[in-house]
C-alpha cells in the first residue's frame, strides 16, 4: 500500500475522525458516496477542493481499515 500522506485524524478535526487533508471531508463521506454508486469524476465535480488522490487514499485508507480485523458476518 501507497503512503496515506492525505489522511488526517486531528481530535479537533470532524471528533478525530479520518479526514481528508484536515479538511471537514471525512473518509466515510468519500467512501458512502461510492457505495451510492458515485463516480469518482462526479464526487470530484460535487466537492472542487478534493483531488482525485485525495478519494483514492481515502478508498485505500478504507480497505486497510476493513483488514485490520477480523469480523464475524451473520449468515441470512
Amino acid at each position: 500500500m501507497g503512503p496515506l500522506d492525505r489522511i488526517t485524524q486531528q481530535p479537533e478535526v470532524m471528533g478525530g475522525k479520518a479526514c481528508i487533508r484536515g479538511m471537514r471531508v471525512t473518509v466515510g463521506m468519500i467512501v458512502s458516496q461510492i457505495g451510492a454508486g458515485h463516480s469518482v469524476d462526479e464526487i470530484l465535480a460535487d466537492y472542487p477542493y478534493l483531488e482525485r488522490e485525495d478519494i483514492m487514499q481515502a478508498l485505500r485508507y478504507a480497505a486497510w481499515r476493513a483488514e485490520e480485523r477480523e469480523v464475524v458476518l451473520a449468515h441470512a
